[in-house]
């Protein structure tokens, strides 16, 4: 698992961290709950994808997708099951041009066959085993851009001396992987919402 624990938020600049503070607060959670919708939608703001977040979100709180809708600045404007193969083909031209030592290769296959049952969660509504899924698809990604780095101690600070904003992806990435208590008996909204957060991130990189 890439080192990105609560407590690392320390690192985050000062303007980052209070959303993402609560979003994911350094004590933990409480009596297993997570985190809420409005932290997401502030955090999304503080990744820069604030308005295409919103409108993917107002879409599926508007009950006229069981999925992932498109907007014009996130994907193509088509039906749920276009815009996320959409998605499926951004990320694994992502992994796929990412440079890697031969060694490597087969983690680079590996990855890209995690992706379809990932969208297979979405598409059948299983949020939380989608978000489970996406922690381990970003933990392998995370390898394949920074080696062994990813797994080191000063990881945020890190990425966040690469670009603050990139790092602070990366930091939430770190929050939803590894062994996430919370996950399975979160409420569904959180859990679509927290998706959407990395999933229009992804789109947008």
């Amino acid at each position: 698992m890439f080192s990105c624990p609560p407590c690392a938020s320390k690192a985050l600049p000062q303007e980052f961290r209070n959303s993402a503070e609560a979003l994911f607060p350094p004590e933990g959670f409480k009596e297993g709950k997570g985190p809420t919708v409005e932290s997401v939608k502030a955090f999304a703001n503080n990744l820069g994808i604030g308005e295409n977040y919103k409108q993917l979100w107002d879409v599926y709180k508007s009950g006229t997708a069981t999925g992932i809708e498109p907007t014009k600045a996130c994907g193509p404007k088509a039906g749920t099951g276009e815009f996320l193969e959409h998605f499926q083909n951004n990320l694994d031209l992502l992994i796929q041009k990412t440079w890697v030592e031969k060694a490597e290769e087969i983690r680079k296959e590996n990855l890209l066959d995690k992706v379809p049952p990932f969208i297979a969660h979405i598409e059948n509504g299983s949020y939380s085993a989608a978000l489970i899924e996406f922690g381990d698809i970003l933990e392998e990604l995370a390898y394949l851009f920074f080696g062994a780095q990813c797994q080191k101690n000063d990881f945020t600070e890190y990425v966040l001396r690469i670009d603050p904003v990139f790092g602070l992806f990366w930091w939430y990435g770190g929050q939803i992987s590894g062994d996430q208590g919370w996950i399975k008996n979160a409420d569904r909204d959180m859990l679509y919402a927290l998706l959407l957060l990395g999933i229009c991130y992804l789109v947008d990189l």
